[in-house]
């Protein structure tokens, strides 16, 4: 008897009693329909980069929230939405995007932002962001960063994206 109470309490205090419920820690962190972008690749999924990001004129260097377009900042950064995604820049240093809810434009510039706040403006070469390229061929998993002397957007000039669509 002394033996049934003791599992009584056993199991009162042990999470992974087969009465109670299994939670996984991670699993209220997952959305449906945010992907890891290498179950992307096993699938062979299509990935498209929010073509805002080759518009916004944000220096490397400055916080994301300077901005004047709040808005595009909510934007998801691909689709499908993904959890984390790499960035490479040309010289190749990396900096990881995060966000288990898919990853936001602000997520991309943030992780960039924290790599790059402490740099002076005339230690970049090209302090603006460009926008990100996706070459699959290259890499599934990680976007290219492309960086660009002036704030400016190209004006009238076509853009293509990676996506195969034309940008203004």
């Amino acid at each position: 008897m002394a033996a049934d109470a003791q599992e009584a309490k056993l199991k009162k205090v042990d999470s992974a009693a087969p009465d109670d419920k299994v939670m996984h820690k991670r699993a209220s962190s997952s959305l449906p329909g945010v992907f890891n972008i290498n179950d992307l690749e096993k699938e062979g999924k299509e990935i498209k980069i929010s073509p805002e990001t080759q518009k916004l004129g944000w220096k490397m260097n400055t916080s994301p929230a300077s901005l004047d377009d709040k808005e595009v900042l909510k934007k998801l950064l691909t689709e499908p939405p993904i959890k984390k995604i790499d960035l490479v820049f040309p010289l190749g240093s990396e900096v990881t995007a995060r966000n288990p809810k898919g990853v936001t434009i602000k997520d991309a510039l943030d992780a960039i932002f924290k790599q790059y706040k402490k740099k002076a403006d005339d230690e970049f070469e090209n302090p603006y962001l460009a926008g990100f390229e996706w070459d699959k061929e290259e890499s599934w998993t990680k976007f290219k960063v492309h960086q660009k002397a002036t704030g400016e957007a190209p004006a009238g000039k076509k853009k293509k994206n990676k996506g195969g669509d034309a940008e203004e």
